[in-house]
């Protein structure tokens, strides 16, 4: 990463956790939700990690190794490691942190699988490690959008059904993941399934005897907004579900649980 692709937020009072935190799809750096952590005691590293400098252009094949490297630098300044990601952020954080040892993982609007992402055409995995491709699960191809703007849920629920053999590949082995997690979901989301994925992740760590914490409001769509937090323009044109007041209680309710897991003041 580059000065460019990085925003650094650094506590007066720091409570000796630092976050890596991600944003998805839009690709922005995170820098309102830095200040906010950081004015609470975290130390955090908001980062882009595609459409950068020498980063992959799109989600497209995007190395582990990026944030495995940021975990590493955060190591050294910081008594515990948390992962902080929403959407496709939510999909990496929960993929890096099943690879790497961190102390806690929040994953808002989550993925349970690996997704495919299209760069000049091709196909491939969201995600790399050591060089190869993690499985992942294409798309639909004769899904169509029946919304304007359009919502991508049922694009979803539809492509993990194609093959069950190729979804249980892809599937995040959350049981793997050490420290607490946390998931935020909104029930109205209409972007992707998170829901669907939360009950999913939620399973797999209870078989294994891992608790998870769930935040969840019905009405919430796939945004959140924590106290103070304004809806940030830009990203792809679709349908996201809740509205300002609903993604607002959710960020509220997923507040508490956040000071609680960052050890924040």
């Amino acid at each position: 990463t580059t000065p460019a692709d990085v925003y650094d937020a650094r506590p007066a009072e720091p409570s000796g956790t630092a976050v890596l935190l991600l944003a998805g799809s839009s690709g922005r750096i995170e820098r309102p939700r830095a200040d906010l952590l950081a004015a609470h005691g975290a130390r955090v590293r908001a980062m882009r990690w595609f459409g950068g400098v020498g980063q992959r252009p799109a989600p497209h094949e995007v190395p582990l190794e990026l944030f495995l490297a940021e975990i590493d630098r955060l190591r050294g300044e910081s008594d515990r490691v948390t992962l902080f990601g929403t959407s496709f952020g939510a999909e990496a954080v929960l993929t890096v942190a099943s690879v790497a040892e961190v102390e806690a993982t929040i994953a808002v609007a989550p993925s349970s699988v690996v997704w495919a992402g299209e760069m000049g055409g091709d196909w491939s995995s969201h995600w790399t490690l050591d060089g190869i491709p993690l499985p992942f699960v294409p798309f639909e191809p004769n899904w169509r959008p029946s919304t304007d703007p359009p919502e991508y849920r049922s694009l979803y629920l539809q492509s993990l059904r194609r093959d069950p053999a190729v979804t249980d590949a892809a599937r995040i082995p959350v049981e793997r993941i050490g420290g607490e997690v946390l998931l935020v979901v909104g029930g109205d989301d209409r972007v992707w399934p998170s829901d669907v994925f939360g009950e999913q992740i939620v399973k797999a760590r209870q078989t294994a005897g891992l608790v998870t914490t769930v935040v969840s409001r019905p009405d919430a769509g796939h945004r959140m907004l924590l106290p103070g937090e304004t809806a940030m323009p830009g990203g792809i044109r679709m349908g996201r579900g809740g509205d300002a007041t609903a993604d607002a209680a959710l960020g509220a309710l997923a507040w508490r649980e956040i000071v609680r897991m960052l050890h924040l003041r």
